[in-house]
């Protein structure tokens, strides 16, 4: 199964209300969220770190830049480090590298949302491809994904919310 088939099927399953769109090749969020005609702040974020050799998901808006010193103290891990694509890819193996959605929970994942993300309404993420991305409800995310909100996007992004 990929990685959009297995998501849709869990959001339906799930009975949550959601789009799948479709756009220009976008590799980062921010060529997401132009491609989608958004505000980064509404475009979900997937960076994968590493927290003392165990992969994480982490969560923040397109415009966010993960705060690695705030992220290890927030975490109470000795090392903290952005994953490296051979460290993660076998945990998405139907997904596009760096297409990964936000729910970690999928994969057997621990995901962490930073709290400026958990303010937005509606949220935009990769759905496993870099031309496909799924629109929905924050709050219908969190309910399904059951991430942890923390406070670990760097100070400077955070003067953006």
């Amino acid at each position: 199964m990929r990685c959009k088939e297995r998501l849709q099927e869990f959001l339906t399953e799930n009975g949550v209300s959601f789009q799948i769109e479709q756009h220009r090749v976008a590799y980062t969020a921010q060529d997401l969220a132009a491609a989608e005609h958004i505000s980064g702040r509404q475009v979900a974020k997937v960076v994968v770190a590493m927290a003392d050799g165990d992969v994480i998901m982490l969560v923040l808006p397109a415009s966010g830049h993960v705060d690695l010193g705030k992220l290890r103290q927030t975490l109470a891990a000795k090392e903290v480090w952005l994953a490296k694509e051979e460290e993660f890819a076998t945990h998405f193996p139907d997904c596009e590298v760096g297409a990964m959605p936000p729910f970690g929970n999928l994969y057997g994942v621990p995901v962490y949302v930073d709290q400026a993300l958990s303010r937005a309404n509606e949220i935009v993420f990769p759905a496993g491809s870099h031309t496909e991305s799924v629109r929905m409800s924050y709050a219908a995310y969190e309910a399904l994904a059951h991430p942890a909100v923390l406070d670990f996007a760097s100070k400077s992004m955070l003067a953006q919310f």
